[in-house]
C-alpha cells in the first residue's frame, strides 16, 4: 500500500470520527439542555439571562455546578437542632412588625448558617453556597438572594419608608419557602420528629403565615 494510500486512509477516518462526534454532540445537546432545565427551573432561566440569552453558555455554567456540587451529601438536623432554628425564625417574623430590617438580616443570617450546618457551603462564601444550594433548592434560592440584597441594602440603617417596608416583607416570605426546605426533615434524617418538635413546627408555620397580614394590619391602622 503506497503512502499516499494510508495518508488518505488515515484523513477520511479522522473525518468521519469528526462528524460522529459532531452528530452525537447535537443529538445529545437538547436532551443535556432539557434535563437541566427540568432540573433547574427558574434557576435555569435565570441564568440564561444572565448569559444575554445564550443557553449554551448558561448550561455550561449549571453543568459546572451540579459537577461541582452534585454530590454533596445534605447532614441531618438534630430534632433540638431543628427546633432552635424554627424558634428562631419564628422571632424573626414577629419582630418584622415592628423592626423589618433587623427582621430581615436575622432571616439572612438565620438561613446562611442553617445551610452550613446542613453541609452546604459555610455563609462566608456566599456566591458558592448559593451555587451549592441552587442544585439542591432551584426553586427556592431566589428567595435567599433577595432577601440577601436586601438586607444589605441600606448597610447604614436608614428608614424606609412604605415601599422598602414591603420589599423586605416579600423577601422574607420568599426567602420562607427555602427555610422551610432546609429545616424539614428529609428521608435521611430518620423520617420522625421528637415528640416537641411535633408541636413547635405547626406553631411556626402558623406564625411564620401570619406576618404579612399583621405587617398589612399594622399598615391599615397607620393610614
Amino acid at each position: 500500500m503506497s503512502t499516499g494510500l494510508i495518508i488518505a486512509l488515515i484523513v477520511i477516518v479522522a473525518v468521519v470520527v469528526a462528524v460522529a462526534a459532531v452528530l452525537t454532540l447535537r443529538a445529545r445537546g437538547p436532551r443535556h439542555g432539557a434535563s437541566l432545565k427540568r432540573r433547574f427551573g427558574p434557576e435555569y432561566e435565570r441564568a440564561v439571562t444572565r448569559h444575554d440569552g445564550d443557553t449554551k453558555a448558561a448550561e455550561r455554567e449549571l453543568s459546572e455546578r451540579v459537577e461541582r456540587h452534585g454530590s454533596l451529601r445534605v447532614r441531618p438536623l438534630e430534632p433540638a437542632e431543628r427546633e432552635r432554628y424554627e424558634a428562631r425564625w419564628t422571632a424573626a417574623q414577629e419582630r418584622f412588625v415592628d423592626a423589618p430590617r433587623e427582621a430581615v438580616a436575622e432571616a439572612d443570617r438565620l438561613i446562611a448558617e442553617l445551610a452550613g450546618t446542613r453541609g452546604f457551603p459555610a455563609g462566608e462564601q456566599y456566591e458558592e453556597q448559593v451555587a451549592a444550594l441552587s442544585v439542591h433548592h432551584a426553586h427556592h434560592v431566589e428567595g435567599y438572594r433577595r432577601v440577601h440584597r436586601v438586607a444589605r441594602a441600606h448597610p447604614d440603617g436608614a428608614h424606609d419608608g412604605a415601599a422598602g417596608t414591603e420589599d423586605m416583607r416579600e423577601a422574607m416570605v420568599e426567602a420562607r419557602a427555602l427555610f422551610e426546605e432546609l429545616v424539614r426533615p428529609s428521608r435521611h434524617d430518620g423520617g420522625h420528629r421528637a415528640a416537641g418538635e411535633r408541636t413547635a413546627a405547626p406553631a411556626a408555620r402558623r406564625d411564620g403565615h401570619r406576618t404579612p397580614s399583621l405587617l398589612h394590619r399594622r399598615q391599615a391602622k397607620e393610614s
